[in-house]
């Protein structure tokens, strides 16, 4: 068994007696699995690299072509790239030097921005330390114009007011001591004051009868000047009054040349209107004339229209007459040409009677096979009918069967969405409920919280009252020390500065910041109880009850208090 030689390019030949080719030398797919022989082997084309790369070429060249162009495209992209890269430092170029300037702008305004910056820091800062001003400012405004500091300053201001007062009785004392013996001098230096004030007021008094004088001189040249010009006024209104009536004449009369005008046009108009009615009437006159001659010659041409008919109807029944006349001898001369030929025609009658009939029995042959064809066809087609029929019931009975499981299914699918139903409203409703639930307990603890935060919002307003309590009374030291280092009397100040606020005159509450009450009487005059409960009241309380106890909170009914009441309402 020789083995064949197989290389690239041209073959070289093999043995004749070469039956079989050997496994190991045949193409991949080839094997024992195909039976291949001998010559499908040789009917095989053994390709060279350079021709199988050509096919390949010819037929991937649009991709080869696509593949070769993106590579240039991407060398070429890469070149600009390493281009640009390495003249972008370039500083001898145009773009270099705009690059140059772009960054040096680029810097200078960040230096800028940075100064900026540097300046809107230092102007918040600025504006802070004014706010924090501001603000300590109005706190300390809105502090002074509490009611408690308020009222702590006009005690101030009556300490003040009363060391003032002192030290105006007090110099009042010193300048009446020191005054005692100046009394004969300042009574000599009033009168010389007086007199030196007599003179003055009759030099004044002359100065003013001179002043006096002068303005009445004046007044009178005035008024001679305005008595003058109010003669040239009245001498203008005469001439503009004889000019008012010369115009007036003048209207007069073109008003009275205008109405005889006015009268002409009307009276010409009146006689036109005059003339054109009489044409009117004429023109109305003439058409009814006219009217009546076309009547008269419609009733004219009425009587010769209906003549004319009557000779037509006239000539009509002549015509008619003449005419049944001679159908009269026609028919009487066919009549008798009828009875000439009765006799000839009995045979050919008879003849064609018979030809009739037989014409008549083949067309009733024809006509009974026609009729039996019919018959048949009508029998098919009913039967075919029937079958059609009972066909389409049977159709029908299955689309009402297949229509009734239909119906049983669209049953079954509604059952089932409304059991889907049911369950998914009772899951809506139970989480429904589990809501509510939940929303009230949401409110328990939101109303728990608000009260735990009023109880918070409470306590800290007591510290924060305590904390103002411990502000004023330092601030309220400080004062009254500062003014009894100075002499000024303590009273108001103290009395100003009592601990607790709320400026009344019961006890202090402990448990609410310290916070005085006050407590007004029952009745209108609304002033303030000198106490919470006092000894005092008790006289009153015996007076108003007949005893000593009492649970209700009485003010005063002194007389005054009745009186004043009075008067109120009186007013």
């Amino acid at each position: 068994m020789a083995s064949a030689t197989v290389m690239h390019g041209r073959r070289k030949g093999q043995s004749k007696s070469a039956g079989l080719i050997d496994v190991n030398s045949l193409p991949p797919g080839v094997g024992s699995g195909n039976n291949m022989t001998i010559d499908e082997l040789r009917s095989m084309t053994i390709l060279s690299k350079s021709d199988w790369e050509r096919i390949q070429y010819s037929l991937n060249r649009r991709q080869i072509e696509e593949e070769k162009i993106r590579k240039e495209r991407e060398e070429r992209e890469a070149l600009r790239d390493r281009s640009k890269e390495i003249v972008k430092n370039w500083t001898n170029t145009i773009a270099g030097q705009r690059q140059k300037k772009l960054e040096a702008r680029r810097i200078r305004e960040e230096k800028e921005e940075e100064e900026r910056k540097q300046v809107d820091i230092e102007e918040a800062k600025y504006q802070a330390e004014k706010r924090k001003e501001a603000i300590e400012k109005a706190k300390t405004q809105q502090y002074y114009q509490t009611d408690r500091v308020k009222q702590f300053h006009g005690a101030l201001l009556l300490t003040e007011v009363l060391k003032e007062r002192e030290a105006q009785l007090e110099l009042k004392s010193l300048m009446s001591k020191a005054d005692e013996g100046r009394d004969r001098e300042w009574l000599e230096q009033t009168q010389r004051e007086m007199e030196h004030g007599i003179r003055e007021d009759q030099q004044a008094a002359l100065q003013r009868l001179v002043k006096r004088k002068d303005c009445a001189d004046f007044q009178k040249a005035q008024i001679k000047k305005h008595l003058h010009e109010a003669d040239e006024v009245k001498e203008d209104g005469r001439h503009e009054g004889e000019e008012l009536k010369r115009l007036a004449i003048q209207y007069a009369l073109e008003k009275q040349r205008l109405e005889q005008i006015r009268h002409a046009e009307q009276k010409s108009t009146m006689n036109d209107n005059l003339r054109q009615i009489n044409d009117v009437k004429r023109m109305k006159e003439v058409q009814r004339q006219q009217e009546e001659e076309e009547d008269e010659e419609c009733r004219i041409f009425g009587a010769a229209k209906r003549k004319m008919m009557k000779l037509r109807a006239e000539k009509e029944k002549n015509l008619y007459n003449e005419k049944q006349t001679r159908l009269s001898k026609i028919r009487d001369k066919l009549a008798a040409q009828m009875k000439q030929k009765h006799d000839d025609e009995d045979e050919r009658i008879r003849q064609a009677v018979e030809e009739g009939e037989a014409k008549r029995a083949a067309e009733d042959a024809l006509k009974d096979a026609k009729t039996k064809v019919i018959l048949e066809e009508m029998s098919k087609h009913r039967v075919e009918q029937m079958k059609d029929l009972e066909e389409q019931e049977a159709l029908e009975r299955r689309k009402e069967l297949e229509m009734l499981l239909l119906r049983k299914e669209a049953d079954r699918v509604f059952q089932q969405n409304e059991e889907e139903k049911r369950r998914r409203q009772f899951d809506e409703r139970k989480k429904l409920s589990n809501f509510h639930l939940k929303q009230k307990d949401e409110h328990i603890d939101n109303a728990t919280a608000a009260k735990q935060a009023e109880l918070n919002q409470a306590k800290a307003n007591v510290d924060l009252l305590q904390i103002e309590e411990e502000q004023f009374q330092e601030y309220a030291n400080k004062v009254i020390d500062h003014c009894r280092k100075g002499g000024r009397n303590l009273y108001p100040l103290k009395k100003a500065a009592k601990a607790g606020c709320g400026g009344g005159l019961g006890p202090q509450f402990p448990g609410k910041g310290g916070i005085r009450p006050s407590y007004m009487v029952a009745d209108l005059s609304g002033v303030q109880l000198p106490n919470y409960q006092r000894d005092s009241t008790n006289e009153t309380k015996e007076t108003i009850y007949g005893d000593n106890q009492t649970n209700k909170r009485l003010g005063f009914v002194w007389k005054k208090d009745k009186e004043a009441k009075q008067q109120k309402e009186s007013c």
